[in-house]
């Protein structure tokens, strides 16, 4: 790319930063060619390669492209971002929407600026759905992304931050899905990180999406109470001020701060209360000039104001999973309660900035760059560690441990040389131990708790003292999955248990299989190219490994059984003609016609096992008006004549037509024959008309073995087509299962259940 000199400021025609402006007009003749090492020549260039890149090009909202990515950096130097990654936040959209490539971007910024730019533009192409298996694999991705270098989460939260306040110009189904996502995985993760700014902005603006009404009646509230709210901490500020200079420590800096809307609200929901009984809307924050102040701080509010019980927490002795230092206390305050928060500026620093506040980029941004702060982001290499290591199949327990490790752990215990450990709630010994290292966890007999000898299974409480008592020959017991709280953990057992037992549980995949799927074919099944893809989607190197995975419960039978039948399916559909909805109907009822009938009425025998009881040996048959099945509530219908007994559901149209001298009372047997009995039902289902849509409705019921013994097919020209099915079911439970899976297909308008003709 032809490159020429950088401009003045005004030459863009587009509202620029103080900063970024005063970068370009000291940008040297010359400088910002080709890798710039000065910040601001460095910054200039990046900024005028992307305003060339996005020259003609608009967001949704009509304005200029080039406005986004001068927002994005604009936010990461406010966080305090190194002027890689704020180079970075200019570029981040050139790989994606220009002709540029990585090489060109290297040429003119730098290996550390295109890895950068490369990392974002891997992130650009993740959405959060709710396909279990997609979003898991959306997350291996982004987290595969971070471990390399956690900078580039950096830009893409400031990327994401940026959307979400230009949200405005989308249809409002994208908005809807951004700010799901931007709850669910952004707000957590940039909380995570530590970087308070963003988590309360992201969170808030999802908030105003989400629960558009909630978010307007705590506006409103908030802003009613206001003016109430600021005379009365103002008062307090002044009074608290003059106690520190009388103590002093007249150098604390004393304000009142506002709690964001989305933290009250979640508040409210939380504790099933009312805005008016949320007492820490707003809070006071005492900033010290060093950590011994802190404590003076504190013991002089508690002097000043009454304290609350049980509201101190000390986040500086037990710093928070995220970095996060503070003392948190509750007091009294002219009638009501205040929050108050103590801690030094560079606690400050770290609330507000989290890892951009303490972690100088001097060495890039990989975990093992972090020196003394690599604990800081243990969740992070434990994740990725455990992706490494081919343990990840089971994409809910993938999820799970997302879940786990982006929101705030909630219980501290101590090591016997006294670091601190977070855990999950619940945690036992055992996620202790292989929070520490995995080899730890594999080795496990025992555990001191406070000096005193208790079972694995104990939970662990705040401020324990854990001593794991390990042995050489010790190994993990399955029965600790019954009592583990963590997904780490849990998936540890189960790799000792996949490598320590690889043949045992190959051959007990194999037996597993082979008893679902039968004998017919298997071994040349096994060697198939579908078994092979089945293992890929479960992320695992070959059918080996999948086989040893279903042996050891990494992947479920079911899972795999599924799977297979699905790349079975889409492998047939590309060799097989593709027949007609009608072609298709005639050829499923010609193969029922070839199958045995079942015999129209039934004959119970004195004692044996009848699907009905109170039939006492007589003649029945179901009515094909509305084929009852088991689980519904039903009546006998006394045929005059000799045409034995009917039996209907009991609010079958026809039952009322019935004198009531003529009904019997009748009801299933659940005992009769275990469920394996099945019985005919008529759907009537209506789709869009094309080709293939019956096959795909077909396909679906035989994934579940639902045998279908009739199809037909009724199309009218402009209008649905109607697809009348007749299926054989165990239990009404089983007929709600399958109509729903029908009704979630995207080309069905409507099914109902009709009578048998």
């Amino acid at each position: 790319m032809n490159r020429r000199p950088i401009r003045c400021p005004e030459d863009y025609g587009i509202p620029l930063p103080d900063w970024l402006r005063c970068c370009i007009e000291h940008v040297p003749p010359g400088q910002g060619e080709t890798c710039p090492t000065d910040t601001e020549a460095l910054l200039a260039a990046a900024f005028d390669f992307a305003f060339q890149l996005h020259d003609g090009q608009v967001r949704a909202s009509g304005e200029p492209y080039i406005i986004h990515p001068v927002a994005v950096a604009d936010l990461l130097r406010d966080i305090g971002a190194s002027a890689s990654v704020i180079a970075a936040g200019f570029l981040h959209d050139v790989v994606e929407d220009t002709d540029v490539t990585p090489e060109q971007i290297e040429e003119h910024f730098g290996a550390e600026v295109r890895a950068l730019v490369e990392g974002v533009t891997k992130l650009g192409g993740i959405h959060f759905t709710n396909k279990t298996e997609a979003q898991a694999e959306n997350l291996r991705r982004m987290f595969l992304a971070m471990a390399s270098d956690i900078r580039v989460v950096l830009v893409k939260l400031a990327d994401r931050l940026h959307n979400m306040r230009t949200l405005g110009a989308l249809k409002p189904e994208k908005q809807q899905r951004i700010a799901r996502e931007t709850r669910e995985i952004y707000g957590p993760l940039a909380n995570r990180l530590g970087i308070g700014r963003l988590k309360w902005e992201l969170e808030d603006l999802a908030f105003k999406i989400l629960e558009p009404e909630a978010y307007r009646e705590i506006k409103q509230q908030v802003a009613t109470k206001r003016s109430e709210r600021e005379e009365r901490l103002a008062v307090t500020v002044e009074l608290l001020r003059q106690r520190l200079v009388v103590s002093g420590l007249g150098a604390c800096e004393v304000s009142g701060r506002p709690k964001h809307l989305y933290g009250i609200w979640s508040k409210m929901q939380a504790q099933q209360k009312a805005f008016h009984e949320i007492y820490d809307v707003a809070a006071l924050r005492i900033l010290t000039p060093d950590l011994e102040s802190c404590y003076r701080a504190l013991a002089v509010v508690h002097d000043t104001f009454r304290p609350i019980p049980g509201r101190f927490k000390d986040y500086i002795g037990l710093p928070k999973p995220n970095g996060y230092q503070s003392l948190h206390t509750a007091v009294i305050g002219r009638h009501r309660p205040i929050e108050v928060q103590i801690r030094t500026a560079e606690m400050h620093q770290v609330a507000e900035y989290g890892i951009a506040a303490h972690w100088k980029y001097k060495e890039g941004g990989s975990p093992a760059a972090l020196g003394n702060d690599a604990e800081r982001f243990n969740w992070l290499r434990q994740l990725v560690d455990w992706q490494k290591d081919g343990g990840s199949e089971d994409s809910s327990d993938y999820l799970a441990s997302i879940k786990e490790d982006l929101f705030d752990e909630e219980v501290f215990v101590f090591t016997p040389t006294g670091d601190v450990v977070g855990l999950r709630k619940g945690s036992t010994a055992v996620d202790f131990a292989y929070r520490i290292h995995s080899e730890v966890g594999n080795h496990c007999q025992g555990v001191r708790i406070n000096d005193r000898l208790c079972p694995l299974p104990t939970p662990l409480q705040n401020g324990d003292f854990v001593q794991i008592i390990t042995a050489k020959n010790a190994h993990p017991s399955l029965d600790w999955l019954n009592f583990v709280a963590t997904p780490t953990a849990r998936n540890r057992i189960r790799q000792w248990y996949k490598k320590s037992h690889r043949e045992e549980n190959i051959l007990r995949g194999t037996e597993m299989l082979e008893r679902e799927l039968g004998r017919d074919g298997f071994d040349a099944l096994l060697r198939g190219e579908a078994m092979a893809k089945v293992a890929r989607r479960c992320n695992l190197v070959g059918t080996e490994d999948l086989l040893a995975a279903i042996g050891f419960g990494g992947v479920t039978l079911q899972q795999a059984v599924n799977r297979l039948r699905e790349e079975i399916r889409l492998s047939s559909q590309a060799a097989a003609p593709v027949l007609s909805n009608e072609e298709l109907a005639r050829s499923v009822t010609a193969q029922a016609d070839q199958a045995s009938q079942p015999a129209p009425h039934h004959h119970v025998e004195a004692g044996s096992a009848s699907p009905i009881l109170g039939l006492e040996g007589l003649e029945y048959r179901l009515g094909g008006c509305c084929s009852p099945l088991p689980g519904e509530a039903i009546v006998g219908s006394v045929a005059l004549g000799n045409h034995g007994i009917t039996i209907h559901r009991q609010d079958c149209a026809n039952v009322t037509q019935v004198p009531v001298e003529r009904r019997l009372p009748v009801r299933w047997n659940p005992l009769a024959d275990g469920g394996r009995r099945r019985y005919p039902v008529q759907l009537r289902i209506a789709v869009l008309d094309r080709v293939g849509v019956l096959k795909d409705i077909l396909t679906r019921l035989s994934d579940s073995r639902i045998n279908v013994s009739d199809a037909r097919v009724r199309t009218n020209p402009g209008k649905p087509a109607r697809i009348d099915l007749r299926v054989e079911l165990a239990s009404a439970s089983q007929l709600g299962t399958t109509m729903d899976q029908i009704r979630a297909m995207a080309d069905v308008l409507d099914i109902a259940r009709s009578g048998i003709g």
